[in-house]
This record gives C-alpha cells, structure tokens and sequence, in this order.
C-alpha cells in the first residue's frame, strides 16, 4: 500500500528554521489536504518529500519504503512520485503530446500511453497544441498528465489552482479530485485556501509554526479545532468569554451545553455563525426551539452570498464587544440597522486559548 509518512522532519535555511519537528501521516489512496499561510513552509515540504531538498532530520517514506533518513537518500527520480508545481511549468517550445511524453522511454512515447493519459484528462483534442494556445485550466491539466504518465505512487500537488480564475478553479479541482479519486492515487496538495482543504480532501492537517498543529477529517478540524486560533483560521466563528459548570458553559448568551467532558472553571466556547439563530426582533420574539435564551442587538453588516448572507450584529449590552457572527439563508438577509434577537442553537465546543 502507497501509504506516505513524514516523521520529526526538520529543514531550515540560512540558519532559519521553517519545518520544526514536522510529522504528517497520507492514507494510501487518499487525497491529504496541507493547509496553512503563505510561506508556512508549505512548499518546502512538498521539496523534501519529492527529494529537491535533502532533510536536515527525521524522515520521509512511503510505501514502506525509506527515501530520506540522513543515512538513506533516494534521488527524486528514483521516489515514484509526481510533482505538479504552482505555475504548471510547462515546457514552451514542445506541443502538449509531447510535454506529457517527456519523461517516458522512447518506446512508451510510440506506444498509446500518451494518448491515454490525454484522454483521461479531457484534453485528447490538444495534443498539438503550444502551452501559450492553452487557457489555464488546460495548462494545468496537462501538468497533471504529465505528473501522472510515469506511473507514480504518489502525487504532490503545490496550489496548482491558485491561477484560475474562481469559477474556473471550482470545476478544475473538482474533475482533478475525480481523477485522482478514480486512479487511487495517494496525494497531498498543498494550499492556503480553507474553503479549498475542506470541501476537497479527505484529511486536512494545518501547518503552523514549523509543525502540524491538528490532522484529522475535514469534519473533525472545523467542528473540534485544537485551539483558538485554529478556530478562527478554519472560518468564521464567534469565540466567547465562559465559565464551565456540570457540562454546561455559562457565556453572554446565556448557558450552552457543552460537547463533551469539561471541567469546572473559566475558558473560552466556540460558536460557529450557523449556530446562531436571528430573528427581526417585533418585541416578543422568542428563542427557537432548542437555542438559548435571546440576545437583543442590531445588524451593522450584511454580507451576502447569494445561498446565504453572513450578519455582523453589535450586541446591545455594554460587556460584549466584539461583533456576533451569525450565518443565515440567503432569502433570510437582513438589511443594516435591523434590530434582531440572537440565540445560540446546539452544544458548543469548549477551545484552549492560544
């Protein structure tokens, strides 16, 4: 099984550390998103797993395999794995046939390899194209012919849709993690886009400050975050100021059960805006059912999206300064100046604070 792992890796530059003790576990088949802000150090570990960059320790493996422990070191085009960079990096003066053919045996180029790969990638009708007559979203599928026609074990993927343009990126990572899907492929992709880590890879694991703060299931990150901060990265959420007491958090709006076993004492909860319920308030306005009781205040932003709208809303009360976050259905948009109730729906997450 393609299984890759990354154990205690270290790498820096000029004295700079940038990966710090980094461990990340790829399920064969599975396609692990590496999330964090530019310049986390993202790339670089994509180098040193490819083989571009030699670790300074730990270790890199995969299928069982060691390719880099500061005693072994498997040169990249040994590795069986494929690299689709940011930019595509396509060779200018050669058609796409050949751009895809480029790394394969003289015999493979005559044989229908490539012709294969061009068709699985939806692109059979370029073939003798130039990169510079190809729009984006071409390019980039054949960065991924190319990656893909040596057969490889794995496939490292550097925010290769960060270029498009935002409806032409929605369809291409979609049909690439069709792809991948279908040729179970064992992959990681790197970028910094949540909305991008989340709807698309089976794991997620944030890179923070050299290492991987939290992996876990697209599900788990966003509603179980490790950390404060980690909840605020992952999208918009309300982090509230509570005291804990038999499984329930008292905060400003009002006591919230809490999702698993918490001890008594201060700390912080964390309310996801779909967790808010709002209502134009008409002076007797009731919670709905099964959220806490009601909190006056008034919308002072509206941002909407079409499916939905996110509310900014200023509390009416003294001690709650910053502005509630409430998410709600498009046709449900209020517009600024609306005064509203608020009521927290479900068990909330207790966070550490970072």
């Amino acid at each position: 099984m393609n299984r890759l792992s990354v154990a205690d890796l270290r790498k820096g530059y000029a004295g700079r550390p940038v990966l710090e003790g980094l461990s990340l576990e790829v399920p064969a088949g599975s396609l692990t998103a590496v999330l964090g802000l530019s310049g986390c150090g993202k790339t670089t570990l994509l180098r040193v797993i490819a083989g571009f960059e030699r670790a300074q320790a730990g270790s890199v493996s995969l299928a069982g395999r060691t390719l880099d422990d500061g005693r072994t070191y498997v040169p990249p085009e040994r590795r069986g794995i494929g690299y689709v960079p940011q930019e595509g990096a396509l060779f200018p003066h050669l058609s796409v046939e050949a751009n895809v053919g480029f790394g394969l045996s003289r015999r493979e180029r005559r044989g229908d390899a490539v012709a294969g790969l061009l068709e699985m990638v939806g692109i059979a009708p370029l073939a003798g194209r130039l990169p510079h007559e190809l729009s984006g979203g071409e390019q980039q599928r054949v960065a991924l012919a190319r990656a893909l026609a040596c057969r490889p074990q794995a496939l490292l993927l550097d925010e290769p849709f960060s270029s498009l343009d935002a409806s032409l990126r929605a369809r291409v990572r979609e049909e690439v993690h069709e792809l991948l899907r279908e040729q179970g492929v064992t992959a990681v992709l790197v970028t910094h886009d949540q909305e991008e880590a989340l709807s698309l890879a089976d794991t997620v694991a944030v890179l923070r400050d050299g290492h991987i703060v939290q992996q876990g299931t697209p599900f788990e990150l966003y509603e179980q975050p490790a950390d404060e901060r980690l909840a605020r990265f992952l999208g918009a959420v309300n982090v509230i100021d509570a005291s804990f007491q038999d499984g329930t958090a008292r905060t400003s709006l009002g006591a919230l059960r809490v999702r698993g076993e918490h001890g008594a004492g201060s700390g912080l909860v964390m309310v996801r805006p779909e967790q808010l319920d709002v209502r134009p308030r008409t002076g007797h306005a009731d919670a709905a059912a099964g959220a806490s009781p009601s909190l006056e205040g008034r919308v002072e932003q509206c941002r909407y999206y079409g499916h939905d709208a996110l509310l900014h809303i200023r509390a009416e009360r003294p001690d709650i300064t910053e502005l509630l976050l409430a998410r709600v259905h498009g046709e449900q948009a209020l517009p600024v100046g609306t005064p509203v109730s608020v009521a927290a729906r479900g068990p909330v997450i207790a966070l550490a604070r970072s």
